[in-house]
């Protein structure tokens, strides 16, 4: 009966969390392909999974912005002006940690992409 309780109580906490995570994190890609030997439709299908990522990653600003601002705005009138200092913060912290992976992961990309133009320069166009 304990057992049975104690996993009733852990499932409900469980729950309770994922309701409160309504903002879910992007998984960035893994390895994009190696523009050293890469076809042009590999990498434009790394291109398209970035896109992808890019896509998710705005969604996740939005929704982390759109969390803050529902939770200053269920603040009592009287809450302390550093309460709400405090949530901003957490609010910035999380958005730049997420901006910074976007760039490292974009910046991955651009290396590879670099890469393929070098060695796959494009024609030129006609006059």
């Amino acid at each position: 009966m304990k057992q049975l309780l104690g996993a009733l109580i852990l499932g409900c906490g469980l729950a309770a969390a994922q309701a409160n995570a309504a903002c879910d994190y992007p998984v960035a890609p893994g390895k994009f392909p190696d523009g050293n030997v890469a076809t042009k439709e590999e990498m434009l299908a790394g291109k398209k999974m970035f896109t992808a990522y890019d896509e998710q990653m705005s969604g996740y600003l939005t929704c982390i912005k759109s969390e803050f601002q529902a939770a200053v705005a269920a603040l009592p009138p009287d809450a302390p002006k550093k309460q709400k200092a405090e949530m901003e913060t957490v609010l910035t912290q999380k958005q730049n940690a997420a901006i910074a992976e976007a760039e490292a992961v974009k910046e991955r990309l651009n290396k590879e992409i670099r890469a393929y133009v070098a060695l796959h320069p494009p024609a030129p166009k006609p006059n």
